[in-house]
């Protein structure tokens, strides 16, 4: 119950009535009318309620000298010498105070909840018995290891195994981050939550429930998240000597001034008063204002900023470490050579060629190559006989002759020959990252087409300009060497760690905070939310990445414009020296109103009403953030 009402009271609705009625009491104070009691009653019993409850508390259950614990005391000391609207306005100050941190560190919990249900709930398994193999649908939950499992296209896997019959392949982003499907034949393994793409394969089960791939990912965002420290006052921290500082310089301000003869009154006026100005609320104001200006600020610019301890981080952090794919990369497969080897067919021949086979066929570098024709007008013709063999690549008929396209290994099965020179050409292309298919006609090899993701415009500059504040980048992806290599050394980018599943990734930020490195994350996939939560601050990119991603990162980019980190590191910077100056400024102005309250030069109504004046300061230097340029 009590709980209950200290929660309505410190809501801002109640605060806002609290702070009408002390404007009254205020307003009887200048004026000298009276009236059937002094409003101020009101701000103390909504203001000060829910702070008396808060100091209590944490007194008593937490063992801990808080901020509000001085406040409670300066209140009460006020009320018993009749001060009431000093009383009320150091309570309404803080009750401000507590609603704008409030707004300030609201975390979504959502993200969690989406990667759990990501979590396949049923599997087909595969039973033989006397009259032949059959399958049943079973839960989850009653897989075991060894079980044997179909996989049929467009299914989810349900768990981590080996494949034992079958070719397909798998788009596993969620847990590598690949862009491209992997292909996969019978010994290679497969996990849990990944898509099965195309072919009917059958796995052996390996690992099940909790020691899943998926599963391992999910404990990983939680513990990460159980990591995260909440922000403190800045206030709170100090408080465990602030409180005896000021009930000592208070107690020693009535004794100097009683022992000087004068009246007991004035004594007590003067103690009262050093409590009411040694009052933190301008310390206390002075990093949530200025933190909910720089929100209000990012906000204009496309970046959804979740609490006030991202902010204040990231204008700390000395490293940046990049997700490639959908991160530096547009997370989209282009066409980047079409390369003849026959010198009868030209390129236009040779797309044309492998658009009208490709045509027919779902794979994401089909459909690449087949758009790249039409993008270019070039003639796509009709084909038969399509056929395609899941993880190898296809064959069809045109124009009366066959045509292959596909890997090395699948051309190597129709017998293609291929000389050294091609080999050569192939390895070029495989250490610049990119996905190869080769055609064939009627026996013969007729050219390459690769494809690759392709690198954000901005994303040298951003690096260049990154490197230019004194912070270090990394490359932390689940792409092959060769492909991160080629891209981080085009962008400048010196640390690269290659083919990393997600436990990787989470280790990788971990060895670099342990070098003493304040770590941001940047990513857009699943595969991202345990780094991007383990990190000192997670930025996900607002529009392609994942929900997932988006909820267990800090900040959120919506328009996935990377060029907008180093704006954040200059307004994060920026919001770290204001909060400074702030309280440079409100621990002056404190340490002057205590000189002047000791000296008998300000009582507690003159006191509160430059304790106020300094909280005003405060919070109208923190709302120059808003619109200060950072761009």
């Amino acid at each position: 119950m009590l709980k209950k009402i200290s929660d309505l009271f410190a809501g801002p609705a109640m605060t806002i009535v609290s702070g009408g009625f002390l404007v009254l009491s205020l307003m009887f104070l200048f004026t000298g009318k009276g009236f059937l009691f002094n409003p101020a009653w009101i701000t103390i019993a909504l203001s000060g309620y829910p702070l008396t409850y808060l100091a209590i508390t944490r007194l008593v259950y937490e063992k801990w000298i808080s901020s509000a614990l001085l406040i409670s005391i300066a209140m009460a000391a006020s009320i018993a010498i009749g001060e009431l609207f000093a009383a009320g306005e150091v309570a309404f100050i803080m009750s401000i105070g507590a609603i704008l941190e409030e707004k300030t560190v609201e975390r979504s919990k959502r993200g969690l909840k989406q990667l759990i249900s990501l979590t396949p709930m049923m599997g087909r398994r595969i039973l033989s018995d006397p009259s032949g193999i059959q399958e049943e649908i079973i839960p989850v939950e009653q897989i075991k290891e060894g079980d044997i499992l179909r996989i049929l296209p467009g299914e989810t896997i349900p768990v981590d195994g080996e494949i034992a019959e079958g070719n397909t392949s798998i788009d596993q982003s969620i847990i590598t981050g690949e862009s491209l499907p992997v292909d996969k034949s019978v010994g290679d393994q497969v996990f849990c939550g990944t898509i099965n793409r195309f072919g009917s394969i059958e796995i052996v089960t390996a690992r099940v429930g909790e020691d899943s791939s998926l599963q391992k990912l999910i404990r990983m965002v939680q513990e990460a998240e159980n990591k995260k420290a909440p922000m403190q006052r800045i206030a709170d921290k100090w408080a465990a000597w602030l409180v005896p500082v000021a009930l000592g310089i208070s107690v020693a301000a009535f004794g100097i001034t009683w022992a000087l003869g004068n009246e007991i009154m004035e004594a007590l006026n003067r103690a009262v008063t050093v409590l009411v100005v040694f009052c933190p609320c301008a310390l206390a104001l002075a990093t949530p204002t200025s933190i909910m200006a720089a929100i209000g600020q990012a906000t204009k610019h496309g970046i959804i900023i979740k609490s006030g301890e991202a902010l204040e981080n990231m204008g700390k952090v000395d490293c940046i470490a990049f997700d490639k794919t959908g991160t530096l990369t547009n997370g989209n497969l282009v066409v980047t050579d079409v390369v003849p080897l026959n010198e009868e067919v030209g390129k236009e021949q040779l797309l044309s060629l492998a658009a009208s086979a490709e045509a027919y066929s779902e794979h994401p570098l089909a459909k690449a190559i087949v758009a790249h024709a039409k993008e270019l007008q070039i003639a796509i013709g009709p084909a038969d006989n399509f056929q395609m063999m899941p993880g190898k690549g296809i064959s069809a008929t045109i124009s009366g002759q066959t045509l292959l396209c596909g890997t090395v290994k699948f051309l190597k099965e129709y017998q293609i020959p291929m000389n050294e020179l091609v080999y050569i050409k192939l390895n070029e292309f495989r250490t610049q990252g990119k996905a190869i298919i080769l055609v064939a006609k009627e026996g013969s090899l007729i050219g390459v087409i690769t494809l690759s993701d392709t690198l954000r415009d901005t994303a040298h500059s951003v690096v260049s300009e990154l490197h230019g504040m004194d912070t270090q980048v990394v490359l932390l992806t689940g792409d092959h060497m060769q492909a991160a290599g080629y891209f981080a050394k085009q962008i400048g980018i010196s640390t690269v760690r290659a083919e990393l599943l997600p436990e990787d990734k989470v280790s990788s930020i971990a060895e670099l905070k342990k070098q003493g490195k304040r770590v941001c994350m940047i990513g857009d996939g699943v595969n991202d939310a345990p780094a991007l939560k383990l990190a000192d601050v997670g930025v996900a990119m607002g529009s392609m990445g994942s929900d997932i991603a988006i909820e267990a990162a800090d900040i959120a980019l919506t328009g996935d414009d990377i060029s907008m980190i180093p704006y954040l590191k200059r307004l994060s910077n920026a919001t770290v020296r204001t909060i400074k100056f702030n309280i440079t400024v409100s621990m002056t102005i404190n340490f002057i109103a205590i000189l002047l309250s000791v000296t008998g030069v300000l009582n507690p109504v003159t006191g509160a009403l430059v304790h106020n004046a300094g909280s005003v300061l405060v919070v109208l230097n923190a709302a120059l953030l808003y619109d200060r340029k950072f761009t």
